[in-house]
């Protein structure tokens, strides 16, 4: 079927769905819970569709923690690698989104899902510093137990912990030819979950292999949106927007800012930190306007009525009334 003209010539847009939009903080790991986030935000997405082209990627955080924990608990086969658990969670949260995004658009508008590889530089620092929050929210004690028992990284969330695993900085994104021409289809494209599956190079011509690592599913969808010269980056989280001095009586949300002016600020590295990161590179690399906000204001937040509006128009910092 010849694809409408709209659905190959609209802008695109590439959406990076949070894992908390996905997993809603203090709910359990379990598929019911998960399929209920993910078919509303498969329905907000969908609102979307008429005026854009669309690359859905999204966070994997809570789901691989927990393939994980699963992994270490049949002691009879050695854990499986963190790329192979991310390629799991990739295909798992892909195939969901993919089944209720289609079930909201019309028969003709197809959906599909890629598992992407996304290559890092062996030599990342981060591999020698855990940054990447995975897996359910302990309280203290129990986090600290864990920690001594497994000799697991832990960090900080909220007033718990939780796992930290490497996260190195996305390099390239590979198969970026079969994206491209799933959306000369008309094709909705669901790639680059979890951050992508991360690998490096071998050393021997064109040979990778995976390493133990989550990439930061902001930076991935960030760097997938400059090379795939997007006309807009959307970054959907469980925050109406990123705020000054969160969480304290003087909390106010930024309703635009210049990306030197916003990376001016001081925010949480494991959590709005990426956000903001990803979305001053790509406004400062391709011009274009890089939006972040709640998943439950997605039509305003394109139409500039909610969330904060990253752009090298903008001037300083705007904060809302």
């Amino acid at each position: 079927m010849t694809p409408a003209a709209n659905e190959t010539e609209a802008p695109l847009l590439v959406v990076a769905l949070g894992g908390n939009a996905l997993l809603r903080r203090g709910e359990p790991l379990e598929a019911a819970a998960q399929l209920r986030n993910i078919r509303h935000a498969a329905q907000q997405i969908a609102l979307l569709a008429h005026r854009f082209r669309l690359v859905v990627a999204h966070g994997n955080g809570p789901q691989v923690g927990l393939l994980a924990l699963q992994n270490e608990a049949y002691h009879d086969v050695r854990p499986y690698p963190l790329d192979v658990l991310g390629a799991q969670t990739e295909g798992m949260i892909g195939y969901l989104l993919e089944q209720e995004i289609a079930n909201c658009l019309s028969p003709g508008r197809s959906v599909a899902t890629l598992l992407t590889r996304v290559e890092v530089d062996r030599a990342d620092p981060a591999f020698s510093h855990p940054s990447k929050p995975i897996g359910p929210v302990y309280d203290l004690a129990t986090g600290h137990s864990l920690a001594a028992e497994r000799g697991w990284r832990m960090m900080a969330d909220g007033a718990g912990l939780r796992r930290a695993v490497p996260s190195p900085k996305p390099r390239q994104i590979i198969g970026l030819r079969s994206v491209r021409a799933l959306l000369a289809h008309g094709t909705v494209v669901v790639c680059a979950g979890g951050g992508g599956i991360p690998v490096a190079a071998t050393g021997h011509g064109n040979e990778k292999q995976g390493v133990e690592a989550v990439i930061d599913k902001d930076l991935a969808a960030g760097l997938l949106a400059r090379q795939l010269e997007a006309d807009m980056l959307l970054i959907v989280t469980d925050v109406p927007a990123v705020c000054l001095n969160w969480g304290t009586p003087s909390q106010r949300e930024i309703r635009s800012a210049s990306p030197d002016a916003l990376q001016g600020l001081s925010f949480a590295a494991g959590s709005i930190g990426p956000k903001v990161e990803a979305a001053c590179d790509f406004a400062r690399e391709t011009s274009q306007p890089a939006v972040i906000g709640s998943l439950d204001d997605i039509e305003r937040l394109v139409d500039r009525g909610a969330g904060t509006w990253v752009s090298v128009a903008s001037t300083g910092i705007q904060l809302a009334a």
